[in-house]
């Protein structure tokens, strides 16, 4: 029954910006924490950002300064602005959310991922 889409994904030039979305929709009973990973080509996935139901948020050291993570609980949505993007930036990204669905216990659910390519 859970369901996390992405969007906002695409093509952007080095140094312009990119805000990626993900609901989370279905019989959720809690969200703990929200997050966004990637997986470049031949990589394995990285963690970019996470960010807790109170708002604390981690940040991978590549994207410190230039990503921004937030979440608006009311709608079951986590963000990731993404500034002053670089061509190593490029993967799909993944959402991530930490929850209690009505029928199961915590666990991690993942989204389709969405495509970011930053072209030099």
């Amino acid at each position: 029954q859970v369901q996390l889409v992405e969007s906002g994904g695409g093509l952007v030039q080095a140094g312009g910006s990119l805000r990626l979305s993900c609901a989370a929709s279905g019989s959720i009973f809690s969200i703990n924490t929200m997050g966004w990973y990637r997986q470049a080509p031949g990589k394995q996935r990285e963690l970019v950002a996470t960010i807790t139901r109170g708002g604390s948020t981690n940040y991978a050291d590549s994207v410190k300064g230039r990503f921004t993570i937030s979440r608006d609980n009311a709608k079951n949505t986590v963000y990731l602005q993404m500034n002053s993007l670089k061509p190593e930036d490029t993967a799909v990204y993944y959402c991530d959310a930490l929850l209690v669905s009505v029928s199961d216990t915590l666990r991690h659910y993942w989204g389709q991922g969405t495509q970011v390519t930053v072209s030099s």
